[in-house]
């Protein structure tokens, strides 16, 4: 069997409706390209780049399709496109067709107007389709960026537990969700949690929407994804419309690492943590000793740590704090650009048995179901080596070995359920 092998595949799928009196139309094409493990991140319609011609091949060819099988209702017929020398009408080849609405439908709402549910619902009472398709008009431009409960800084590992504190930016987007603060984000379903859908009347103006509103989402302390979609929209490469399906892989490196505080957040927690102290303690020249020197000026700065990282927080009574959140540990919970950050006014208390290398535990980072165990008690193992695979939230999660050594003990099967911070196995140096 042989196939093409495209160096620069980009997933390009086309919206069909068909119904029972033999009408089928497409509500134009959507661009899927930013992947991550297979799974769509970022959506936009009309595919970026596409000219008028390959447009009119790939449309027709998904009419085709669906007219070939009869088909009724909602469909996405799906393309793989060589994006090496742009997106050409020979250059396009189709990969599969889903015979439903996809994550992605309210990118091909908000450019066509039309409500694709309402459509399946008339279609499936045997209506005939609203529209014919020379009265689907395509206007501006949508992108829809998946919210996903994970930590893109820790692998992309799942995040569940409660929402404490869930605010999305629906005054500036079309936001689609399921859950509210006070939820419960659990390991057995799909992570993500909330679509967020910006339209405007160009490409630009839809991706700086959509950027402004991942960096204003806000939840704690379920991790989630909103800084590194924000940065995403906002990388040159996406904004020149440079996309295909490796795009992500390919810059990791400066898209999954948080990075560092700006000084509005470091300022916002150094405020919230002094206000409240005053509040607890009243403020008086005696007791309030922030920064205190002898015949010197009160120092402008606090030291606040970002986990095992020291930052000198600038302290100015001018700034007022957002919605930094106090917690019951002496936290301060600040958002920003989309990051969670959570400060601490000392530095951590580190475990002094893992301090020097670990004890050996392999432990289950997240709640999940055991799908895979690759090595036997006595066996010989790299670093890096996977030992275990956990399944959680859909995804597969492969958990390796620390260190050079010989596993001592399992303590799994395969089947088993376990919770976060569980031993599976252990390894001892050999």
């Amino acid at each position: 069997l042989l196939e093409i092998y495209v160096i620069r595949p980009r997933h390009i799928e086309v919206q069909v409706f068909g119904d029972s009196h033999g009408n089928v139309v497409h509500l134009y094409e959507r661009d899927c390209s930013l992947q991550r493990r297979h799974q769509k991140v970022i959506e936009e319609a009309p595919a970026p780049g596409m000219s008028a011609a390959a447009r009119a091949s790939v449309t027709e060819a998904a009419v085709k399709a669906a007219k070939a099988v009869g088909y009724v209702g909602a469909g996405t017929v799906e393309f793989i496109a060589d994006a090496s020398d742009g997106l050409k009408p020979d250059r396009i080849w189709f990969m599969e067709m889903n015979t439903r609405l996809q994550v992605e439908h309210p990118v091909t709402e908000a450019v066509t107007g039309v409500d694709l549910v309402e459509w399946q619902i008339r279609i499936a009472s045997g209506e005939a389709l609203p529209l014919a398709q020379h009265q689907i008009e395509l206007t501006g431009h949508a992108i829809e960026a998946r919210l996903y409960a994970e930590n893109p800084a820790g692998g992309f590992l799942p995040s569940i537990g409660t929402l404490e504190h869930f605010q999305l930016p629906e005054d500036l987007i079309r936001v689609d969700t399921g859950v509210q603060e006070g939820g419960e984000v659990s390991p057995f379903y799909d992570p993500m949690i909330a679509k967020l859908i910006a339209h405007a009347a160009t490409r630009e103006g839809a991706s700086d929407l959509l950027a402004e509103a991942c960096s204003q989402v806000e939840v704690w302390p379920v991790k989630t994804n909103a800084g590194f979609l924000t940065r995403c929209l906002d990388h040159p490469d996406f904004i020149a419309g440079d996309v295909d399906t490796s795009f992500i892989e390919a810059r990791l490196d400066v898209l999954a690492p948080r990075p560092a505080p700006s000084q509005a957040a470091l300022s916002a927690a150094a405020m919230a943590l002094t206000l409240d102290d005053e509040s607890e303690r009243g403020a008086t020249p005696w007791r309030d000793l922030t920064g205190f020197r002898l015949n010197a000026p009160r120092a402008a700065t606090m030291r606040l740590y970002l986990g095992d990282e020291g930052f000198d927080a600038p302290l100015s009574s001018d700034e007022v704090p957002g919605d930094a959140l106090l917690t019951e540990d002496g936290e301060v919970v600040v958002f920003d650009a989309g990051e969670t950050l959570v400060f601490t006014p000392r530095p951590p208390i580190k475990d002094a048995a893992h301090a020097s290398g670990g004890d050996g535990a392999i432990r289950a980072p997240m709640p999940g179901k055991v799908v895979a165990v690759a090595v036997s008690v006595g066996d010989k193992v790299s670093r890096g080596q996977a030992l275990l695979t956990l399944e959680a939230m859909k995804m597969e999660h492969a958990l390796t070995a620390p260190f050079d050594g010989e596993v001592e003990s399992i303590s799994v099967s395969v089947g088993d359920q376990v919770s976060e911070g569980v031993s599976l196995a252990r390894l001892v140096v050999g």
